[in-house]
């Protein structure tokens, strides 16, 4: 009922930036949060950052300090602005939203991030 859409995932190197988009269309009635997961390789999908529809954020331990999430309800996107970039935050990259109930329900095809010098 709900797509998602990432963009704006690429190479960068270490100690720089990156700004992830991500698109939502269909129904968004019930939504009650958008956020970005990320799962690297043998690793289990971690939560990166979320945001409900009042603007209230969480962000994952790791990236506290130097990630940022935001949205545009006008325009119905999400954003993740990454900074201060690591190898560690190397990974695919998924938006994900989902009710009060459910959080997290519906994901992304996703976008690569490779932090490399």
């Amino acid at each position: 009922q709900v797509q998602l859409v990432e963009s704006g995932g690429g190479l960068v190197q270490p100690g720089g930036s990156l700004r992830l988009s991500c698109a939502a269309s269909g129904s968004d009635f019930n939504i009650y949060s958008m956020g970005w997961h990320r799962q690297a390789p043998g690793k289990q999908r971690e939560l990166v950052a979320a945001i409900t529809m009042v603007g209230a954020t969480n962000y994952g331990d790791s990236v506290k300090g130097r990630f940022t999430i935001s949205r545009d309800n006008f325009k119905n996107t999400v954003y993740l602005q990454m900074n201060s970039v690591e190898p560690e935050d190397t990974s695919v990259y998924y938006c994900t939203t989902g009710t009060y109930n459910s959080p997290f329900g519906y994901w992304g095809q996703g976008t690569q991030v490779t932090v490399s010098s």
